[in-house]
């Protein structure tokens, strides 16, 4: 064991999970004041549902014993976590623990990234029975696939079989392109489909209530995707050096071509475009930080930057309603920065590999594409599966009164934003407070 590397992953572990409260900042600043709680809801939900998820079998799913073919881990061979507390279970540098822990901020970010497809009209109880079920049949295996690498005796012979993309296919994704947004991307677009359109969308504009909340949450995510990132080379080394600058320049990119297009396009640069330019190229650089020059990364960042802001767009010319972008930012920007590795990799990067546009050939490109078209069909099929079986069983969507009248008041008995009447987050009590009743002297002052 290395300390100074379980030190690092520790603190990358801590920064990951920040990532999602984060999350509920930057979606919920986007809804309607009168959904920002649920929407916040949705996120730390996923933290409650697949934190526990992944300690019962997750773990297991994705980096058990290979049942064969790459597809998946035994789903109880760690159940519990069974075997792995003692200080001599290790991986690679760092202890077993400290690994389960890592990857754990993943899962519980990729199904939190969803819900921003589904924003402002689904029903608190049945999305937690999907983030269950979906952790369970999709991202579990998919984890295995692209994060669960062959484990090699000393002779270099493979003794632990892991997964397909990673060991067979030998696709580059260094921290979670196809296995967090690629996939999570997918799951949004099937879910925006089975919910349907929003009351009132696309006719009536539905701006975000709170653009602050919005770059708070940008900057928190910018924030701990240092974790996700550069805590994805599992020690305190140079490859993590690589990806903390690649991540720093690709997102700094897709920043500015963002803003650049909106410029072109509508006359203005916006504090929303600023966020989301930022949110694209992370999601760009996540599968690529390993595998390109801080040059690459630029050019990672800024192509996806330019594809996101277009690619927003699309719900309106095809008549879905993904009400945050989540096809347009993490489907979209997961290809993007999957694909692109075929091009601009450089064997000056610490993956080795060299891309189309470095003398390579297509090789390399052929490869990512491959991985992300599976990644994404899968996710897709089954998510529309899992969506329609919480549809038809114990409904999905909320009825149209609570949608009009405010979904926060409806599945959770909250508003957001409460004025002179002190009941807001009151957990049952009918006492005004101090403040509420100050702010109800101030109100009739004004």
């Amino acid at each position: 064991m290395d300390t100074g590397d379980t030190a690092w992953v520790l603190a990358s572990s801590a920064l990951v999970l920040l990532m999602t409260p984060g999350l509920a900042f930057f979606y919920g600043g986007m809804v309607r004041s009168k959904s920002v709680l649920n929407m916040m809801m949705m996120s730390l939900g996923a933290i409650g549902v697949v934190g526990v998820l992944w300690v019962l079998v997750g773990y297991s799913t994705a980096f058990g014993t290979d049942v064969g073919a790459g597809l998946l881990g035994k789903p109880f061979e760690f159940f519990g976590l069974d075997g792995l507390l003692g200080k001599e279970s290790l991986s690679g540098t760092i202890p077993t623990t400290v690994f389960v822990s890592f990857q754990a901020m993943f899962a519980i970010i990729t199904v939190a990234l969803i819900s921003g497809a589904i924003a402002d009209r689904a029903r608190f109880g049945p999305w937690l029975l999907f983030a269950g079920l979906w952790a369970l049949v999709v991202y579990f295996p998919v984890a295995h696939w692209v994060f669960d690498f062959d484990g090699k005796d000393e002779a270099g012979n493979v003794v632990d079989p892991g997964g397909w993309i990673a060991n067979d296919l030998l696709a580059i994704d260094f921290a979670g392109g196809t296995a967090v947004h690629i996939n999570a991307g997918a799951a949004g677009l099937a879910l925006a489909l089975v919910l349907g359109k929003r009351v009132g969308w696309p006719k009536d504009r539905m701006k975000p209530h709170s653009l602050p909340l919005v770059v708070l949450g940008a900057g928190l995510l910018w924030f701990g995707w240092f974790g996700f990132n550069a805590g994805s080379a599992l020690g305190a080394n140079s490859t993590a050096g690589v990806t903390f600058i690649n991540t720093t320049v690709a997102t700094a990119a897709a920043m500015l071509a963002w803003l650049l297009v909106e410029r072109v396009r509508d006359g203005h640069a916006t504090t929303l475009g600023a966020a989301s330019g930022v949110v694209a190229g992370l999601v760009a650089i996540t599968p690529a930080c390993s595998s390109v020059t801080p040059l690459g990364a630029i050019a990672v960042g800024a192509i996806t930057g330019a594809l996101c802001a277009l690619a927003v767009s699309l719900k309106y010319r095809f008549g879905f309603d993904d009400s945050l972008d989540v096809v347009g930012v993490h489907l979209v920007g997961g290809l993007s920065g999957t694909v692109l590795i075929g091009l601009f990799a450089s064997d000056a990067a610490p993956a080795g590999i060299n891309g189309l546009f470095y003398g390579g050939g297509v090789d390399q490109l052929w490869r990512q594409v491959v991985g992300a078209a599976a990644v994404l069909a899968y996710s897709f099929v089954l998510s529309l599966v899992l969506g329609y079986l919480v549809k038809l069983t114990v409904g999905f969507r909320a009825d149209e009164e609570a949608e009009v009248g405010g979904i926060d008041e409806a599945e959770h008995a909250e508003t957001a934003y409460e004025f002179g009447s002190g009941l807001a987050g009151s957990r049952g009590s009918a006492k005004p407070s101090v403040a509420a009743g100050a702010s109800a002297v101030l109100e009739g002052s004004n």
